[in-house]
């Protein structure tokens, strides 16, 4: 039986069905669980929540001297869709801030219970993904943009989370229905599961890998398909997802050997949403690439990817993505803070530094769609001694 109560009337046994508000206003990327914990429950009582839903079948019921009018006894309604408003990178950089916190919570836990041997569940993931999802629709570039920084001790984790953000920018530029679009999602935040089998120092060892080490992670394919094959409510797409998105069209990739003839279109996204979090982000052993340099490179690797998929995957994110160093024909270089409206090619861009006079100029953001600069070229932070230039398109953004 499910009952709405007030969060002052939970107690210790009660099994947590929903919470009655914004994912973001509680502290669990979870909802459904026996609170065992006083830890727990404090969290609930000091958050925004008031009201919760517990099912009495699956845990302690109400204290029986609370009145019948004091307990609403009918299934929670399914949340009606809002309408979702776009909004600005300033203010969406600080709400998926947010949403990539708890994704980076939600993936370590679930790597700790498949290495317990406990069964993945899609639906404690339904409410992260939907979440993803309406920042990507408010602005794509806040949340993809900030998942892509991740130390590299974190790689692992804030990866699935970066992946199943471009996933569902990818499968919108694809014109996928709002189904398909969340499932691409859920393959995206469950497609490096089998990496959980995988030792944590081969994982994260800082040099090259051994012959023997890169045999054991090309088996995180299918570790990770076996581990979804045993959990409880995964559709096909995440499966197919998790095992082929190291394939490539040309079929030089594993584990199957796939072409592009054999490869589904979940897996032909997967393949690029997955390189592209790779080679942009810090790992262990290499810096990330630039976000432009990276798509200039992919563009160049015949035979890897779907020519149509990863057009679709390049008008998602940008020729320049947010947090590419370019150069203007002035002269000035700067960040690339926001994707124009109409063009690929005028992003809003923050100019920081003058290549004729060598030196730091007061930031000025510059709308390439308002302005008659242009963009004359990538360029490398290194090659002008510039250190951390996140935080200019950060910076502005927050």
């Amino acid at each position: 039986m499910l009952k709405k109560i007030k969060t002052e009337d939970l107690t210790l046994g009660m099994h947590l069905h929903a919470f009655c508000g914004s994912y973001l206003d509680h502290p669990f990327w979870r909802t459904r669980f026996v609170l065992e914990d006083p830890k727990d429950l404090a969290q609930i009582k000091d958050c925004p929540v008031r009201e919760v839903w517990i099912d009495s079948a699956k845990g302690l019921d109400i204290a029986a001297e609370l009145s019948s009018d004091e307990v609403e006894e009918l299934p929670p309604p399914p949340p009606a869709p809002a309408a979702i408003e776009k909004s600005s990178m300033g203010d969406e950089i600080k709400r998926a801030s947010k949403i990539v916190a708890k994704g980076r919570e939600a993936v370590v836990s679930m790597f700790q219970e498949a290495r317990m041997g406990k069964a993945i569940e899609a639906e404690a993931a339904a409410p992260l993904v939907e979440e993803i999802s309406n920042s990507v629709l408010r602005n794509p570039g806040a949340l993809i943009s900030l998942a892509r920084l991740k130390t590299a001790d974190d790689y692992t984790y804030m990866h699935s989370v970066a992946v199943c953000a471009l996933m569902i920018a990818l499968a919108r530029q694809l014109g996928l229905d709002e189904q398909q679009t969340r499932e691409a999602g859920m393959a995206g935040l469950l497609h490096d599961l089998g990496k959980a089998m995988i030792p944590n120092e081969i994982l994260n060892k800082p040099g090259k890998l051994t012959d023997e080490e890169f045999a054991i992670v090309k088996t995180h394919p299918a570790e990770g398909h076996k581990l979804l094959l045993e959990g409880k409510g995964i559709s096909e797409v995440t499966k197919d997802v998790c095992l082929h998105h190291h394939e490539k069209v040309d079929g030089s990739g594993y584990p199957k050997g796939l072409n592009s003839e054999t490869m589904s279109l979940f897996a032909k996204m997967g393949a690029v949403c997955d390189v592209y979090d790779a080679i942009t982000s810090t790992r262990p052993y290499k810096a990330g690439w630039d976000p432009a340099e990276s798509i200039k490179r992919m563009a160049e690797w015949k035979g890897h990817f779907d020519p149509a998929v990863f057009q679709a995957f390049v008008k998602s994110l940008g020729i320049y993505p947010t947090g590419s160093l370019v150069r203007l024909a002035s002269g000035k270089l700067g960040v690339v803070i926001e994707q124009g409206e109409k063009s690929l090619l005028t992003p809003k861009v923050k100019v920081f530094y003058s290549t004729k006079s060598q030196a730091y100029i007061p930031p000025e953001v510059v709308d390439l769609a308002r302005s008659p600069e242009k963009i004359a070229g990538r360029e490398e932070a290194s090659k002008w001694g510039i250190k951390d230039i996140d935080r200019y398109w950060v910076g502005e953004a927050g």
